[in-house]
């Protein structure tokens, strides 16, 4: 399995991932040490619990990692064109390439992107046809963390006992009520913002149209009929292997059109 780097220099982009990354690791570091790992060593959870919000914390990292650091189709100088699929490319206006159509250039990359759905400055990187099943499982990991934290958050008011081996002396004992506030807030926005993203691009997928042809009014029609949602999301994901689609640490193979999808598990 080959994982090939790409980064884009963008001070604006580094800056937005920064703050990211600093969201997840605020929440990785405090929720265990504020909630999970004080109530688990009093047998107040069980170890399952912990097991479960690391998992989710490790995905998200993953996720956030392989999105921001893939190559999201990025087109070679001279592309080899097979001779039956020249009707199908153009000439890019900008960086003056042939591309095949439905690819974009992004202005913040400074080239052309395959199947380009738009450009996202919280991971510095394009979204595009080879890495767009990435900036799902991101977005779909953020969600799962989000509200975990949000869940931890308040039953460490509401429903845990309380904790009987507390070092008052502590930072994080005289600060725990501001900790989980910032905590909490974190989860709203992220839970809110990520499960709004997650819906766009799901319907997106799903109608076969990118973020840029929907502002541009797109309609699918001209590129073919309607697929199935498990050949849509297999196609993205570059895998018919439903359990492959939740696993970002692997590369993705295009998928041959035309085949009807078999379930697989």
């Amino acid at each position: 399995m080959k994982l090939r780097l790409h980064f884009v220099v963008d001070p604006m982009g580094w800056l937005c991932i920064s703050m990211v990354f600093g969201i997840w690791l605020y929440n990785s570091f405090f929720i265990p040490k504020l909630v999970l790992l004080p109530h688990y060593n009093e047998g107040h959870i069980p170890w399952a619990m912990v097991v479960c919000y690391y998992i989710a914390s490790a995905l998200c990292l993953m996720a956030l990692f392989r999105a921001s650091t893939a190559d999201p189709g990025r087109l070679p100088v001279d592309p080899h064109i097979p001779h039956s699929e020249r009707e199908h490319w153009e000439l890019c206006n900008k960086c003056n390439l042939m591309r095949p159509k439905r690819s974009h250039h992004c202005s913040r990359c400074g080239h052309c992107v395959r199947r380009m759905d738009h450009h996202c400055p919280w991971i510095n990187n394009c979204v595009g046809e080879d890495n767009h099943w990435l900036f799902l499982q991101l977005c779909l990991y953020t969600q799962v963390l989000s509200l975990f934290t949000l869940v931890l958050d308040f039953c460490q008011y509401y429903y845990f006992q309380p904790l009987t081996g507390l070092d008052q002396e502590k930072f994080t004992t005289r600060h725990e009520l501001a900790l989980l506030r910032v905590s909490a807030l974190m989860g709203v926005v992220m839970f809110g913002g990520m499960s709004s993203l997650f819906y766009t691009q799901m319907t997106g997928i799903l109608s076969d149209t990118t973020t840029i042809e929907k502002m541009a009014n797109f309609s699918n029609e001209i590129y073919g009929s309607k697929k199935s949602w498990q050949w849509a999301l297999a196609e993205v994901c570059g895998t018919r292997w439903k359990l492959l689609w939740l696993l970002p640490l692997r590369s993705r193979q295009p998928l041959k059109s035309g085949h009807h999808f078999r379930s697989h598990v």
